[in-house]
């Protein structure tokens, strides 16, 4: 079985690829009214967030360069991640128990695929979605229900047409037309 860390580490990876690909901050997105910068600020912030939410904060780094950004809150992530008391820290979420390495693997895991292929569009680049990719965003989908679309979290869901690709069948659950 995966571990936390793990699991982040290939969803990170993953988007720390596209990252380091990305030549236009601001670029638009898929995401309404958000550039390429403004992709990276959402994840780390949220992220942030969660982690100050139980004691362990982080700041968001200095400066205005996304990718020094990421680099560094994904350093911070992983390196709590790698502490298995951290990893393994209970609480109760809005989805019920959970821990914290499993919350940041599997819920911000997802927000990092998706988001990533948020950024490979905004850049022209192919965001190389693996069938386990989108395995792990129609799970969440089904796992979130009707929550996934409350505000703030996903665009409510758009048609495909008929013979659409799995890739396109599953972004379409998240409100983005691949």
């Amino acid at each position: 079985m995966e571990t936390a860390l793990e699991m982040w580490r290939t969803r990170a990876d993953a988007f720390s690829s596209v990252v380091a690909r990305t030549g236009d901050w601001n670029a638009a997105t898929p995401c309404a009214e958000w550039a390429a910068r403004d992709i990276v600020d959402h994840v780390v912030s949220t992220q942030l967030e969660f982690l100050a939410g139980h004691g362990l904060a982080g700041q968001m780094p200095d400066g205005d360069d996304p990718g020094r950004i990421w680099r560094s809150h994904e350093r911070l992530v992983s390196g709590l991640l790698a502490d298995s008391a951290i990893a393994g820290k209970q609480f109760d979420g809005w989805l019920g128990p959970d821990t914290v390495g499993g919350w940041l693997a599997g819920f911000y895991g997802v927000d990092l695929v998706v988001h990533r292929w948020d950024l490979a569009v905004s850049q022209g680049l192919d965001a190389g979605l693996t069938g386990a990719d989108l395995e792990a965003v129609d799970a969440a989908m089904d796992m979130f229900g009707e929550q996934a679309y409350a505000p703030g979290l996903f665009g409510p869901p758009v048609s495909v047409p008929d013979g659409g690709d799995r890739c396109s069948l599953v972004l379409a659950r998240t409100g983005r037309r691949a």
